[in-house]
């Protein structure tokens, strides 16, 4: 008979029951007490670290700078008046990062020249700060009897493909008006001419238009010598009194002109002779008033303009090609007779998309100074616009405030002298002569005193981030544009401020 098997399995006791639940127990309360520690910790968390940095990301995302729209400008912190010359050695070459961003709305037209290359590349480099780039191309001149257009061989089609592939700034040639005034505006057939060329020449090499100068010559020659009369229609106005038959007397014939709907008025008188015929005692004469140039000179622009405006862009069907038109400043607030005034502006308004307003080269070796006070382009601009700054029949848009991005270094003993200086100019006489700049607060500009290897004392003035932020600002707050003159003659660092 088999054994039978013992069982070796002992039946717990109480206390081993015991401890095993309040082992349980205590497992409980450590899971528990884990559990309200996990709960604890992710407060912790939330309140002290995920929240303040939730709070962080929405203000800076709110209210902070957009790196996308305005990115940090390297040379935001030199816009100021205690500036150094090495800041300047140092810091002329940098520029932002996102070189197409624009810190103004108004329009901007910069120039560039053949004899200085730098400013081809600034132009490609920077063409979205631009809406109008204006190469210095071209000269019409007298030929003989007729007319010549000379500057072709500088036009650079390769150049103006990469403008246009990079953005979209109009690109309008300048163009200046050499031939001689008297000749030309005097020929009915030669001012038909002169535009014809000029709008052939747009087509031919896809232009956008022209920017023409044209206004120092025409002053030059007293074509301008009448600034009442340059605006107005000439009409002529006889009348013949005869005492007698087969006899001659005079007769006045009085010039007169109109203007809208205003009446003639007298402004010259012209003696000539006439024979009466003794049986009819009906007067024949011949008299012709004299052609006012000053008026034909008006009449050309306008006609110019819109022959332009007739003709679409070669690179758009929709925009018509534009005149801009180079003027210079008033002088005093009493305008010479050749002075371009405030009637020149709102008569020549429909046909001029622009007027480049040469506000700068307000000193020179006579008369050493700075080359563009604030306060006197604030005059200019208040003589053309009047104290509102809207301009009266021609908006403030119209009008493109002159930069100057070239300087000039004066010498101040030995006698009078000195001249323009670009960029690459200026930077050496830093290195050179490690000046103190200085501000001259009534002009808004900086410059430096220096005395050459020659013991010769100079003056230079040059703009600085400073100075021609200043001028940015009158614009905007006049709601015109800016026009530079010219890009290639300053310094890679005043592209952040456009």
């Amino acid at each position: 008979m088999a054994k039978r098997r013992v069982d070796r399995r002992v039946a717990p006791s109480p206390d081993i029951r015991q401890g095993r639940a309040d082992a349980s127990v205590r497992a409980n309360q450590y899971s528990e007490s884990a559990a309200s520690d996990r709960k604890l910790i992710a407060i912790y968390v939330f309140f002290f670290i995920v929240l303040p940095a939730v709070s962080v990301f929405v203000y800076v995302t709110r209210y902070g700078p957009n790196t996308n729209t305005k990115p940090r400008q390297p040379t935001q912190n030199l816009v100021k008046t205690d500036l150094d010359y090495q800041e300047i050695l140092r810091e002329n070459s940098r520029v932002s990062k996102n070189e197409s961003h624009r810190h103004y709305t108004y329009p901007v037209l910069a120039y560039i020249t053949p004899w200085n290359s730098k400013g081809y590349d600034i132009a490609k480099r920077f063409t979205n700060k631009f809406t109008h780039l204006s190469p210095v191309w071209y000269d019409l001149k007298s030929q003989g009897s007729g007319l010549v257009m000379e500057g072709r061989h500088n036009a650079d089609q390769g150049w103006i493909s990469e403008l246009r592939k990079n953005g979209d700034a109009l690109v309008l040639p300048r163009v200046v008006l050499e031939a001689y005034p008297k000749e030309l505006l005097g020929k009915k057939n030669l001012r038909e001419k002169a535009i014809d060329i000029i709008v052939s020449e747009c087509k031919e090499m896809q232009y956008d238009g022209i920017v023409l100068e044209s206004w120092s010559r025409w002053a030059a020659y007293g074509i301008l010598h009448d600034s009442q009369m340059r605006n107005k229609v000439n009409v002529v106005l006889a009348w013949a009194y005869s005492y007698g038959a087969n006899f001659i007397t005079a007769s006045v014939i009085l010039c007169g002109h109109i203007l809208s709907n205003q009446p003639p008025s007298l402004f010259a008188f012209f003696i000539i002779l006439h024979k009466i015929d003794q049986e009819r005692a009906i007067p024949f004469y011949i008299g012709v008033c004299p052609q006012n140039l000053g008026s034909e000179a008006v009449q050309f622009i306008k006609q110019l303009g819109h022959a332009l405006h007739s003709v679409n862009s070669g690179r758009s069907n929709k925009q018509p090609l534009q005149l801009f038109y180079v003027i210079g400043p008033p002088h005093s607030e009493k305008l010479q007779v050749h002075d371009f005034g405030p009637e020149d502006l709102q008569s020549l308004g429909d046909a001029v998309d622009g007027f480049s307003l040469m506000t700068y080269d307000f000193s020179g070796p006579q008369n050493p100074g700075p080359n563009a006070p604030l306060p006197w382009i604030q005059f200019v601009l208040q003589v053309l616009l009047g104290s509102s700054g809207k301009g009266g029949v021609t908006p403030a848009h119209k009008i493109f405030l002159g930069l100057n991005f070239y300087g000039n270094d004066f010498r101040l003993s030995e006698g009078s002298g000195g001249g323009a200086i670009t960029g690459r100019d200026y930077l050496k006489l830093l290195e050179k002569y490690e000046p103190k700049l200085q501000w001259e607060k009534n002009s808004g500009e900086h410059f430096f005193l220096y005395v050459d290897d020659d013991h010769i004392s100079h003056a230079v003035f040059y703009p600085s981030l400073t100075s021609i932020s200043m001028r940015l600002e009158e614009a905007r707050l006049r709601g015109t544009g800016i026009s530079i003159w010219e890009i290639g003659q300053g310094l890679d660092y005043f592209m952040d401020l456009l």
